[in-house]
């Protein structure tokens, strides 16, 4: 292993801890010392480190938490279980598979498209609960992935039969039970809430296993937080609709996550920003001050208990609804203090511009803050929260007037039953004065700029600045997540038929868990080659054996001589366990990790991070997304772009720009929703990274809004994007691919012309073909020779900027 490898794993391992949620304990964890312990559970051995698609690194390692208990000491005394539960698991998955694809040829659809993805339910089986000692430690697994949805059913979002038999079972058998979630989203635990501890571990990369042997053994505390609300599954939500092929209602408006349970008093099992210790805390607000419209508030934290540990404060506002509904509440700031020992008081610092709680109001096209008392919050949860300060705003206010991005949806967003806002009696009150709050002024009519050497080029020249590089004889491995002719497995890059010109080409690796490259490659004398690695495992699985070989046999075999390097990347935590630290210094610290491999092996641009909302716990991809808040998902965006964007000739491409809350048909899923549930939930974050961090790329997403492909929407990419947001980087489309579109459904796919018109810069990966339409737009004007220059030269300085 070589020594970046070490360092990154220790960085990846320390991490975990923060990531991890205790969500239930009765003070029996952490155990003295290593012992005997009955491992049970799917994830005890088939540990997974992150979901699938895009984010599937290939590390060199992965610790599963069998062999992270081991390698602390423990005895593991469930063998023979582990090796039965393998056999069953095995037999099943084959079964799974199998049937899935009888099924896609009865359907006469291709089952990489409408399979990929796709979660095998827990198998039913009946193995003894019979290993030794007093320990026991059960892994439930869950894992999720692109191209599908989570379903509703046992041994997916619920708990089967079996596990619901054996995690009470073995609660009442062991005088130390530990019920662990190596899951990446929500899962139902209504039927095993009498057990007393459970540590949401989630998925945290290559050290998993590591991490939860430092957990039981008290070497790390946890200290994570929910980004999201876990209920009983009755209990979400069915305003909206999910899972629509062809049009998704977000009839709910900006009512996602805690805005909804909290507003409509729906009660879940643990509330958005609950977590506990293994340790407690007190926490007592401290002095607030109003400066201009920035609020300061100080919090004085104290450590109750008798081990080390770290709290994160939150500061929620409720604001006035005289004019418009607003939710019961929503996250203002927060801050995560260092570590305290027995005893020990710390004092953070939190703080906010008023003009953050703002509503959109549709009717006025303004940003709007209205006159009243607005409620500060203070406490470690959604649900653990007291009034401590009331900021009243004199008068009403418009903190930015702007133009509508998208058109209206044929329904009303819904609306809860608002009773008249009564302030808490007795808080102090810091006064805010309207002239005080910043209002913008959009400047929609700014001229972007055509580089000389641009506007030189001849059309076909131009068109290939607009559209992913691509090599015309290569097989169908070139566009499936491995494009790039340069870097091995590498998922694309752009033109390189422009080098003689002085116009380099930028390398483009997937994500978020990390990068996604071939572990190893031969350089031969037509270029570099990776052995191995190129396609997700979970896209070729589904693949029909007569595609597989003809994928096999079309693909360029690079001659096995010579020296093989290694492209070791290392698989760090999931989204959702990031954000779930609260900690944006630890996210910054993950982006430079990231940012180091990207130098090392000659990667420009990470496809990350995501950070679409957590609308419905079904969405396949949540994973990968930081939380149901905009706020969280956009800080931690930014933390993690400021890490990676240290260094040297790498940057950020965040996505999915927007509104991608589902994996069905997500090709040709049309999401309806208001302009406001759009600025207010899904825009949101992307606004609050582009502003603290401007990444250097942006990846549009796959489904439509309101009728037109996101990468088509002029609306959002030059008003919103650039004009409101001020961002100054390139936009991309995801991975557009014909071949890979269902057929039969109500919407098409984007059009290269149209995209390029609408100020989207690459049409991705690129192929022959979409040249040719981006040509064919330009002869029959639907899309201007200027429009493709602006497009061009953007991606022609950040290349050179991006490029040594």
């Amino acid at each position: 292993m070589n020594d970046y490898e070490r360092e990154h794993s220790a960085i990846v391992r320390r991490a975990g801890a923060e990531c991890a949620v205790l969500l239930k304990s009765k003070g029996d964890f952490p155990l003295t010392g290593p012992c005997t312990v009955a491992l049970y559970g799917s994830g005890a051995r088939q540990t997974i480190k992150g979901g699938t698609g895009s984010g599937e690194v290939n590390s060199r390692y992965s610790v599963s938490i069998e062999q992270g208990l081991e390698a602390e000491g423990f005895t593991v005394s469930t063998k023979f279980w582990l090796d039965s539960y393998d056999s069953v698991r095995r037999e099943a998955h084959k079964e799974f598979i199998r049937a899935c694809k009888a099924e896609a040829k009865e359907r006469h659809v291709i089952a990489a498209v409408e399979y990929m993805g796709r979660v095998m339910p827990e198998p039913e089986y009946n193995i003894p609960l019979r290993g030794a000692g007093d320990t026991a430690v059960y892994v439930l697994g869950r894992i999720s992935g692109e191209g599908s949805d989570r379903q509703p059913v046992p041994g997916d979002i619920l708990l089967s039969d079996t596990e619901v038999r054996d995690i009470l079972a073995l609660n009442r058998q062991y005088e130390h039970f530990m019920l662990v979630l190596n899951v990446g989203g929500v899962v139902d635990l209504s039927p095993v809430l009498e057990v007393e501890n459970i540590l949401y571990l989630s998925q945290l990369g290559v050290e998993t296993g590591s991490v939860l042997a430092d957990l039981l053994l008290g070497k790390a505390c946890p200290s994570g937080k929910l980004t999201a609300t876990w209920a009983a599954w009755e209990d979400y939500q069915t305003i909206g609709s999910f899972g629509d092929r062809d049009d998704t209602q977000y009839r709910e408006g900006v009512y996602v996550g805690y805005r909804y349970f909290d507003t409509a008093g729906v009660r879940p099992l643990f509330p958005f920003g609950y977590g506990l210790s293994y340790t407690s805390f007190a926490i007592k607000a401290g002095a607030a001050k109003a400066e201009g419209e920035c609020i300061t508030l100080t919090a004085q934290v104290t450590n109750t208990g008798s081990r080390p540990g770290r709290e994160v404060v939150q500061l929620y506002a409720s604001a006035p609804h005289a004019w418009m509904d607003k939710p019961f509440q929503s996250l203002a700031a927060f801050a995560k203090t260092p570590e305290l020992q027995p005893g020990e008081s710390g004092e953070v610092t939190l703080r906010f511009q008023m003009r953050d709680l703002a509503s959109f109001d549709a009717g006025q096209k303004a940003w709007l803050l209205e006159k009243g008392d607005y409620v500060l919050r203070l406490g470690c949860s959604s649900a653990d929260n007291k009034p401590v300060f009331i900021v009243r705003l004199d008068k009403a206010v418009f903190t930015e007037r702007v133009r509508h991005a998208v058109g209206a949806p044929e329904f009303e967003d819904w609306k809860p039953e608002m009773p008249k806002a009564k302030a808490p009696r007795f808080l102090k009150v810091l006064h805010v004065k309207a002239e005080d709050v910043k209002t913008v002024k959009v400047n929609y009519d700014a001229e972007d700029e055509v580089d000389p050497l641009i506007a030189s080029l001849s059309d076909e020249e131009a068109a290939l600045l607009n559209v992913g590089g691509f090599d015309p004889n290569a097989g169908a491995l070139s566009v499936i997540g491995n494009a790039s002719q340069t870097v091995p497995g590498a998922a694309g890059e752009t033109t390189r038929a422009l080098l003689d010109k002085g116009i380099p080409s930028l390398v483009m690796a997937d994500g978020p868990a990390g990068l996604r490259l071939s572990r190893q490659y031969v350089v031969d004398e037509s270029g570099a080659h990776g052995l191995g690695d190129g396609t997700p495992e979970s896209v070729m699985e589904w693949m029909p054996d007569v595609v597989t070989l003809f994928m096999k046999l079309t693909s360029k075999k690079p001659k096995m001589e010579g020296e093989v390097h290694e492209q070791y990347c290392t698989a760090i935590p999931i989204g959702t366990a990031i954000a779930q630290s609260w900690n944006e210094a630890l996210a910054e610290e993950l982006g430079d990790l990231v940012g180091d491999e990207m130098e090392r092996f000659g990667v420009h641009l990470w496809l990350a991070p995501a950070l679409n909302i957590h609308r419905d716990i079904r969405c396949g991809r949540n994973f990968e997304y930081f939380s149901e808040d905009p706020l969280i998902s956009g800080k931690f965006a930014a933390a993690i772009t400021r890490g990676v964007q240290k260094h040297p000739g790498c940057g950020t491409t965040i996505k999915h720009y927007a509104a991608n809350n589902q994996e069905t048909n997500r090709y040709a899923n049309n999401s309806q929703m208001s302009e406001r549930a759009l600025r207010e939930i899904y825009l949101r974050g992307f606004g609050i990274c582009v502003r603290e961090s401007q990444p250097h790329a942006l990846m549009t997403s796959y489904n439509l809004l309101n009728g037109t492909h996101t990468s088509e929407r002029r609306g959002i990419l030059e008003r919103v994007l650039r004009r409101e947001f001020g961002y100054e980087g390139i936009v991309m489309t995801d991975w557009v691919i014909a071949a890979m579109s269902s057929k039969g459904g109500k919407h098409g796919f984007p059009n290269p012309a149209l995209v390029a018109a609408a100020g989207n810069d690459l049409f991705m990966p690129g192929g022959k073909k979409d040249l040719q339409r981006v040509l064919k737009g330009l002869k029959g004007r639907s899309l201007s020779r200027r429009q493709l220059d602006i497009n061009a030269t953007r991606v022609y300085r950040m290349a050179k900027k991006l490029v040594k």
